[in-house]
């Protein structure tokens, strides 16, 4: 009966300290702003700085924030999306495994395609139909990889292929 007990509040000490550590790193970190429609939020860490002021001199500065552009529109998804770039995001920084030169994932990639389509859809509407510039299944990534970032934040090559596929 002992050993259960020992166990039982070794097992809540443990739990008690990884939430106080998460709760305290969440807070000193702003982990909260991420909730919010703030683009200033991007701009928390170091490294997303670049991206945050090339935004701010680029086309879409005036219409449209972090989320429009990075989340899906809908509340499940938008929240999803962003509980798992924040995850991945405190793991890689924590870890110190991040790359010199951020990268959009192919699934961040694809979410922001989806958003580029939804609030061009008049223009899009020729690429969804197939033939766009004389090529089949065009991304709007691929040629307009600066539209949000401006050039020297952009950030949207991967594998080198300015949004081509991994």
């Amino acid at each position: 009966m002992k050993s259960s007990v020992i166990a039982i509040i070794v097992l809540a000490l443990l739990v008690g300290i990884a939430c106080g550590v998460g709760g305290y790193a969440f807070i000193y970190a702003k982990g909260y702003s991420y909730l919010l429609n703030d683009p200033a939020a991007c701009s928390n860490c170091h490294a997303m700085r670049t991206q945050y002021e090339a935004w701010m001199k680029s086309s879409h500065h005036s219409a449209a924030s972090c989320n429009d552009c990075h989340t899906p529109h809908n509340l499940v998804g938008k929240y999803a999306v962003k509980a798992s770039n924040g995850f991945f995001h405190s793991f890689y920084f924590t870890t110190g495994r991040y790359p010199n030169n951020i990268e959009i994932t192919k699934f961040d990639r694809n979410v922001t395609e989806a958003a580029c389509r939804r609030c061009h859809e008049n223009l899009t509407a020729a690429i969804d139909g197939g033939m766009v510039h004389g090529r089949e299944g065009m991304l709007c990534t691929r040629c307009h990889f600066a539209v949000g970032h401006s050039d020297e934040g952009a950030g949207i090559y991967v594998g080198g292929n300015h949004g081509e596929g991994e």
